[in-house]
């Protein structure tokens, strides 16, 4: 591994860390605070939806605008946030077979599903397991895609690269002065 390829892997190892940091930060600490979190006067109310499709469908069929604009927000969100997830695991892992890497996404995304559910943080949605997979094999794809088109992981790593130091001064931003109560 030259010099170059040695910068471009800590680089995007960073800006890694800062995607995942940003994760917690969304989907476990956007509702309530650490301190909160384990605060036993803290009320919990548990939302958990186990029927798949079925919180998709609510909002489809709703005829609140409020409830329309607030469904777009989630779904489009909830697949927005792991496309880097597919595009950095079939980066970094050798084993750059999709079905593994959704695996991963899934076990990743069902982690934080029942991890919302156990503390009351946000809802629990069975959904949001099916639209994060969706955003992590759109990330998986495009990876792929990229392939296709340069035929060479070399460069795609360098493409990756620059996408990921565009999206850093957002992802900073989003990480370090954006409250995200949601």
């Amino acid at each position: 591994m030259n010099k170059r390829e040695r910068i471009e892997t800590v680089f995007l190892s960073g800006v890694f860390i800062c995607y995942m940091l940003f994760l917690i930060k969304l989907l476990l600490l956007s509702r309530v605070s650490l301190l909160d979190l384990f605060n036993s006067q803290r009320t919990i109310v548990r939302s958990i939806n186990l029927i798949p499709f079925n919180s998709i469908m609510e909002y489809l069929f709703s005829s609140s605008a409020a409830i329309k604009k607030f469904s777009f927000a989630n779904v489009v969100g909830n697949i927005e946030i792991f496309i880097p997830l597919g595009t950095y695991l079939t980066l970094f892992k050798k084993d750059k077979r999709a079905i593994t890497n959704l695996l991963f996404i899934f076990i990743v995304s069902l982690f934080v599903e029942m991890t919302q559910g156990l503390l009351g943080i946000g809802a629990a949605d069975v959904d949001d397991i099916i639209l994060n997979c969706m955003g992590g094999l759109v990330g998986i794809i495009g990876y792929k895609f990229l392939l296709l088109i340069l035929r060479n992981e070399k460069k795609v790593r360098a493409v990756i690269t620059i996408l990921s130091a565009i999206g850093l001064p957002y992802l900073l931003y989003l990480l370090f002065l954006v409250k995200l109560r949601l």
